[in-house]
């Protein structure tokens, strides 16, 4: 069988030494020999079982994430003998896959939908998910985030995306929102949304105007600000919310992973994103008009 021999080839090849190396002695949820088959299948292992260096930092990213999504996990598992989760603009199914492997490893039920509107990468993530031998647990349909219609979902646990571009983030947090899902965990992507209502303000007097003046910082401030209303928003919307860096800027400067666990909502929540809104020139997500406040 095709996977037992790369399984072995893998073992072989990824020594104590070799291993080390690569991790530089840090403990990592996902390691080539042991988990051959899900590296493989995202690209990140060749035929011969080595990681060409430009793959390490696909392979540390994805470490990351299991720490930092883990206890989240361990709690709805601890909860709910199949956890259901959609992963909303899945892209390449790299989390997807992630998500659906450690499930099996623990022995612990999943169904994973993940969305994406662009039917090659959804060929793309079925063929995937055949090598990884993940068929059974993850599935994927061909459809816009932001037109999924949560009464035909059922119960959703959690809602995660990696890098939905621009809106799309947003689209994944309404959604998760209309469902009621435990846990809403998004790496936000080329968020442009605020930066080109900004750029209209442009030549205009305020507090704000050297911000909106000059093009790359009003694209660089504009992702921090959007992160910012999300996070406001959703404890508007019942959630507590953390953000944190899942990783390093060396990696990736898209590295930004914003967490939401179902609470209780914030009653200051609206009045603050009132203020940041009007602070920062008058200018707010489309996202506030979709989410209880």
């Amino acid at each position: 069988m095709w996977s037992t021999r790369f399984s072995e080839r893998a073992r072989a090849y990824w020594t104590a030494e070799r291993t080390q190396a690569l991790t530089g002695g840090k403990r990592l949820a996902i390691l080539p020999a042991e988990a051959p088959g899900l590296l493989r299948a995202l690209g990140l292992l060749d035929g011969d079982a080595a990681m060409a260096p430009d793959r390490a930092r696909k392979f540390f990213q994805i470490n990351h994430l299991v720490r930092l999504l883990e206890p989240q996990l361990a709690a709805m598992h601890a909860a709910h003998t199949v956890v259901r989760i959609v992963d909303a603009g899945c892209g390449r199914s790299y989390l997807t896959l992630l998500l659906a492997h450690c499930a099996r490893m623990r022995g612990a039920g999943i169904e994973i939908l993940g969305v994406d509107r662009d039917p090659d990468l959804i060929a793309e993530c079925r063929r995937r998910t055949e090598i990884a031998e993940l068929s059974d647990l993850v599935h994927f349909e061909v459809d816009n985030v932001g037109e999924l219609e949560p009464a035909k979902l059922g119960e959703i646990h959690a809602v995660v995306a990696l890098h939905a571009c621009d809106t799309a983030t947003c689209d994944a947090i309404a959604l998760g929102v209309a469902l009621g899902a435990e846990l809403i965990a998004v790496a936000p992507c080329c968020q442009a949304e605020l930066a080109r209502a900004w750029s209209s303000l442009e030549g205009t007097g305020g507090g704000f105007a050297p911000v909106w003046n000059a093009p790359h910082l009003r694209r660089e401030i504009a992702a921090h600000l959007t992160d910012a209303m999300r996070m406001t928003l959703l404890r508007g919307a019942g959630y507590e919310v953390t953000a944190a860096e899942f990783a390093g800027s060396e990696h990736t400067p898209k590295n930004t992973l914003l967490r939401a666990i179902r609470g209780t909502a914030d009653a200051d929540a609206a009045r603050a994103y009132a203020a940041l809104v009007a602070a920062t020139g008058g200018c707010g997500l489309r996202l506030a008009e979709r989410l209880p406040r």
